[in-house]
């Protein structure tokens, strides 16, 4: 089958195996290209499949030698329609690893629910024994929350409406756009889902079936961005909810001896979400090119890879005086959020070319999904049925 990119909206449906397995593999690359960490040998990465997850695991395996369970929620390919992006990557980052050495294998299921935690913890039981790190890498629009309840995720004010321009990444048009305040049940959903909730049920679940190494570590993703976000991200309610990953960090410390519990603040990349976001494809537009214009700019595997070498295995780990992990570090650098500033003011309708980066935020979006790979051939005949084996087929 030949697979091209279907774009609706900010919606890609479909996904490119070879372009997939490409991607991962740059990265693979990138990661052997750079010096080896002193690290965990044996780790949990909980939402593995895209993005910082995946990043992470390749980091923790090709620059500490670790070996790894992936928690995905991901579809497989069938007769017409493409797998999911993760499920490709996933296959990917499997065949390679193993090829290389190490254990390698993955839960496909839904993170948030009991019967995976059971499963996983079977799998570290019968395999391993302990685990050193747990990586808490989901984002989810919705939860399903052990009190049967689903929860739904808002990205909204708290206060007040907040109008701020954006753009509209289809045809290039700088627009004004309104966003509401949340209600305060919209608020709680929001904090049920993308808070620490289901991070601390994982960490108390593997404490409690004693699979934790002696002085573990775990780390779950936030983002905080410059005050220009701030009303819809900081303060907004998303905002709530990061506030309460970052308490569940140190209750995870003082009710779980031994164990290390951070956040990482980490840096705007392009994900299918962040497209449709009001105001944020603007400024990650000029982002990106103030940051490449000052050689700072950074895709999730470098990140990761900072994390896992200059940060987590780094003794003591470095953190700010709220003991978080900071690898917004870049983004937020003085002389960048200035000249952001300053383009953001300038910007309009005749200016846009020449201020925004609109086209690495497409090649970005694109590149998620394993389309626009440099050396893919995409006019070629794919197998689209890609399997994942299990770690007993692969013996």
């Amino acid at each position: 089958m030949v697979v091209q990119p279907k774009v609706k909206g900010f919606m890609c449906t479909t996904a490119h195996p070879e372009g997939c397995r490409a991607a991962v593999k740059a990265q693979i690359d990138y990661v052997k290209s750079q010096p080896k960490s002193k690290g965990p040998k044996k780790v949990l990465v909980i939402g593995a499949s895209m993005g910082y997850g995946l990043a992470s695991r390749i980091a923790v395996t090709y620059s500490c030698g670790a070996d790894t369970i992936g928690i995905i929620f991901d579809k497989p390919g069938r007769e017409k329609r493409t797998a999911s992006a993760g499920w490709y990557n996933t296959a990917a980052f499997e065949e390679f690893a193993v090829a290389d050495g190490y254990y390698a294998t993955s839960i496909n299921g839904d993170a948030y629910s009991q019967e995976i935690k059971e499963e996983t913890i079977a799998r570290i039981k019968k395999d391993w024994g302990k685990v050193d790190w747990v990586i808490y890498s989901i984002a989810a629009p919705r939860r399903k929350a052990p009190d049967g309840e689903t929860y739904r995720s808002v990205l909204k004010t708290t206060d007040r409406e907040y109008t701020n321009q954006t753009i509209d990444l289809l045809t290039n048009e700088i627009l004004e756009v309104t966003i509401p305040p949340a209600t305060d049940e919209e608020v709680r959903d929001t904090v049920k889902v993308m808070g620490g909730e289901d991070w601390k049920l994982w960490m108390q679940a593997l404490k409690e079936a004693d699979v934790l190494a002696e002085n573990a570590m775990t780390v779950a993703y936030s983002y905080i961005g410059p005050e220009l976000t701030h009303p819809i991200y900081y303060d907004g309610s998303i905002g709530r909810a990061k506030q309460h990953l970052y308490q569940t960090a140190d209750e995870l410390r003082e009710e779980i001896p031994g164990l290390q519990a951070y956040v990482s603040v980490n840096k705007a990349v392009v994900t299918q979400s962040s497209a449709a976001i009001p105001i944020v494809p603007l400024y990650m537009s000029i982002l990106f090119k103030v940051m490449k214009e000052k050689k700072l700019d950074e895709g999730c595997i470098e990140q990761m890879y900072r994390m896992v070498h200059d940060r987590l295995c780094a003794d003591p780990v470095p953190t700010d005086e709220n003991r978080l992990i900071r690898l917004d570090d870049y983004e937020m650098k003085p002389e960048v959020q200035q000249a952001v500033s300053a383009l953001w003011n300038q910007v309009s309708k005749d200016t846009i070319k020449d201020i925004c980066d609109i086209d690495e935020f497409w090649q970005e979006f694109y590149e998620i999904f394993g389309f626009r790979i440099d050396g893919v051939d995409y006019d070629a005949d794919v197998d689209i049925q890609v399997m994942i084996p299990s770690l007993e087929e692969r013996i």
